[in-house]
């Protein structure tokens, strides 16, 4: 059913999550957007001004690793001053109520983590941009050791192994974190309501997980601003602002 406006949207959403002991919200760029971070595919998001750089070519060129690093630090302002908007803040009323146990996003933004979500109950499927991690072995390091060693050097290597840091993100090519998958994987079969939020569900294989709750019985709630291909199949589909839709169950 796709809400004929919002306040039936809202209304309707509020009894799907009354009636729910299990809420996985599962959230795309677009939860973002209104706490100024620019999504990606929309007019004027990142990847319609400067073209992804894959893994691959990370690993293989010195001077991708430096346009990587320059691409994250000219952006670092937007992330530093970035704070969760209504629509995180209201996920996370959810979750300290218990209706939600964990959630999954495709969001690099830490932004559900300074809403209230424990850094264990966030499943990030594409990672997080506000730390490092060494491709190789690992280790973990902050921006600003990155920084400081960047405006000397370019890119840097890894102090216990050699190989590149790169933004604890995963990149076009990289493989998929497998304990986050299997976790998202878990909460997809067992919850009994599934919101997709802000994600135009068209990268895989994060976008399978909408379409494994709705097949293991669980409700699907669809809030975007533009039609994705899993309209169809979904209970409820809200094409409204994330946070008009949502900022009602702010500290509900």
């Amino acid at each position: 059913m796709i809400a004929p406006d919002l306040r039936n949207g809202v209304e309707t959403l509020g009894n799907m999550i009354a009636e729910a002991s299990s809420i996985v919200p599962f959230t795309g760029a677009g939860i973002s957007t209104e706490c100024g971070i620019p999504d990606f595919r929309s007019p004027g998001g990142l990847w319609t001004r400067n073209r992804p750089i894959a893994f691959d070519e990370f690993v293989s060129s010195p001077d991708a690793r430096d346009e990587s690093w320059r691409r994250r630090f000219a952006m670092e302002p937007t992330f530093a001053a970035a704070r969760p908007g209504r629509g995180h803040r209201a996920l996370a009323s959810l979750y300290k109520a218990g209706k939600i146990p964990a959630i999954i996003t495709q969001n690099i933004d830490n932004l559900h983590q300074m809403s209230g979500f424990k850094a264990g109950d966030v499943v990030e499927l594409h990672g997080n941009t506000t730390y490092a991690r060494c491709i190789g072995c690992g280790h973990a390091y902050d921006l600003a050791w990155v920084k400081a060693r960047f405006d000397e050097n370019g890119a840097p290597d890894c102090t216990v192994c050699d190989e590149p840091v790169k933004t604890a993100t995963i990149s076009f090519g990289q493989a998929m974190p497998e304990d986050q998958m299997r976790r998202a994987t878990e909460l997809a079969q067992q919850c009994d309501l599934f919101l997709a939020i802000g994600s135009s569900l068209v990268v895989w294989p994060a976008a399978g997980f909408p379409l494994m709750a709705k097949n293991c019985g669980a409700k699907l709630v669809i809030i975007n601003n533009e039609p994705t291909e899993q309209d169809d199949v979904a209970d409820l589909v809200i094409r409204y602002d994330i946070g008009e839709t949502l900022g009602p169950f702010v500290g509900n």
